[in-house]
């Protein structure tokens, strides 16, 4: 009836694999194509994490990607050496490092936190707590039935002392009283027998 509950279930992850796999994949996309799809990286972290810093990141891929074309198609010789074609290059092949970079840091980062920070994960041990704030019960003696021979005194275990609380109910107080009363009785009538 009582325990840690109901744990909602994690949604399904890919495998270590196939991230590593796809994240070789997208960067090479960024790279190899010189910076042109660069802006694929930064859209996939964007779906993944839905955060709006990693769509902001896409938009600046792909500013990044028109300036660099528009400064690119305004040179007009074979081998881009004029000053605007060789920043183009330069933008574009950045922005291909800088989209690239981004979607490892957010792509890993996402796959590392933790699904449900809320809940105790079942692998963890229980660690146990007294209820409502009050002490744990006393642990119970040992009962000796009478007999004439005297037996030894039982040595117990030092109990650490708990903290003090704050008093409980006047109730609670009565149910231990009537509780102990209660054993008291009953040990009483066990003996007889």
């Amino acid at each position: 009836m009582h325990g840690h509950g109901y744990t909602p279930p994690t949604p399904r992850q890919p495998s270590t694999g196939a991230l590593v796999v796809l994240r070789v994949f997208i960067v090479a996309v960024a790279l190899l194509s010189i910076g042109f799809l660069a802006w694929i990286g930064p859209l996939v972290a964007a779906i993944v994490t839905r955060k709006a810093r990693d769509w902001m990141a896409l938009i600046g891929s792909f500013v990044m990607l028109v300036v660099s074309v528009g400064l690119i198609s305004t040179d007009k010789t074979d081998d881009l050496s004029t000053p605007a074609g060789n920043a183009g290059m330069i933008i574009l092949l950045l922005n291909a490092c800088a989209s690239a970079g981004h979607y490892l840091y957010a792509d890993i980062r996402h796959y590392q936190q933790p699904r449900f920070a809320g809940y105790i994960s079942p692998q963890h041990p229980t660690i146990p707590t007294t209820a409502y704030g009050y002490p744990p019960a006393p642990a119970p003696q040992p009962y000796a039935p009478a007999s004439p021979v005297p037996q030894p005194p039982v040595q117990q275990q030092p109990q650490p002392q708990p903290e003090p609380q704050r008093p409980g109910p006047a109730r609670i107080d009565q149910v231990r009283a009537e509780l102990d009363e209660l054993s008291d009785y009953l040990r009483k009538h066990e003996g007889d027998r």
